[in-house]
């Protein structure tokens, strides 16, 4: 089972810090987010999804362009090329107009008129919460509190998703909702409706994730292993909607280093001394990708990422020439 954490305790940086090291996933309570603004986000959630496809389809991925914010339908995005059962809303940080991919403005439906404020106020609420966790990290590890907010998310790149999982098929045995993946960045805070369907792998084992809609997941991204050199785990994980009758709704928010940052392991090495030695696991990863060797900056490796997942999109706005990587 997961740890399910009191983030008020005393004790949370020693128990985030294990729960680090053994799952790269836990559960946090008294985290102080409102249920009455999870439940009204739920609501108008359900309300978009709801919606004809042609309404829908006034605020799709692909209006939003290098952005990329938007509406994506039913098997629009991709995990190891394969089409997830799964319907998305994208959302960022509302920038200007900007060159760089994934920066710029939202793109917001007329319909239900509740989404934009709901979400603005999510993303707002999500995001200090989330530094409050890495600081937690940041004391599990020896390091100052304020290790990651002084440098990789002193500007950071927040990014929320909203996900509609239908009732999965009962001829899809082989599919799911997402399937196998491990996050890209730093941390992902998780909320949902209460129904069952995450699972994380630990170890060759798949286990499920508590379903209380009052306790919020928290995952690790793929930098935050690169920066403690495998200390902290991007563990996989995929969900699919197999124990309910009903649609299944989740809210992942992202808190993911600078776009222009570079993940050096070095920040955390030289400041440790443990004896620990970075494992060579690229061959045990779903997408085969060496984290130890990436070099670039975390916008490099988003952008390629994101790229797999929506390829036709890329080639649009990226490599048609419409934008450019940084």
């Amino acid at each position: 089972m997961l740890p399910i954490i009191d983030v008020e305790s005393s004790e949370a940086p020693r128990e985030i810090d294990q729960a680090c090291r053994r799952f790269g996933f836990f559960a946090i309570r008294n985290h102080g987010v409102s249920e009455a603004l999870r439940t009204d986000l739920l609501a108008s959630a359900i309300a978009f999804f709801g919606r004809s496809k042609a309404d829908k389809e006034l605020v799709s991925l692909e209006r939003g362009g290098a952005a990329w914010r938007g509406w994506f339908p039913l098997g629009g995005e991709l995990t190891s090329g394969v089409p997830d059962l799964k319907e998305g809303y994208y959302f960022g940080r509302e920038l200007p107009v900007d060159d760089r991919p994934m920066h710029g403005p939202n793109i917001w439906p007329a319909e239900p008129a509740s989404l934009r404020p709901l979400v603005t106020e999510w993303m707002r609420t999500m995001e200090p919460l989330a530094q409050r966790v890495l600081s937690m990290m940041a004391e599990g590890l020896g390091l100052s509190p304020e290790f990651f907010r002084n440098d990789l998310t002193a500007d950071p790149t927040p990014l929320f998703r909203m996900f509609r999982y239908p009732p999965h098929p009962p001829d899809g045995a082989d599919r799911w909702g997402v399937a196998e993946h491990s996050d890209y960045g730093l941390l992902t805070l998780l909320a949902h409706d209460g129904t069952a369907g995450l699972q994380v792998k630990v170890g060759d084992d798949w286990i499920d994730a508590p379903n209380d809609p009052e306790l919020i997941i928290c995952n690790l991204g793929d930098m935050l292993d690169r920066l403690t050199a495998g200390r902290y785990r991007s563990t996989p994980h995929r969900a699919r909607n197999s124990y309910s009758s009903e649609d299944r709704y989740s809210l992942p928010f992202f808190l993911d280093p600078g776009w222009d940052a570079v993940i050096d392991p070095a920040q955390v090495e030289n400041d440790l001394d443990d004896g620990w030695v970075a494992p060579f696991d690229a061959d045990r990863r779903w997408d085969r990708a060496n984290l130890r060797e990436f070099t670039g900056t975390y916008g490099d490796w988003l952008t390629a990422k994101v790229s797999k997942v929506f390829p036709q999109l890329a080639d649009a706005v990226i490599d048609g020439g419409t934008n450019s990587t940084p």
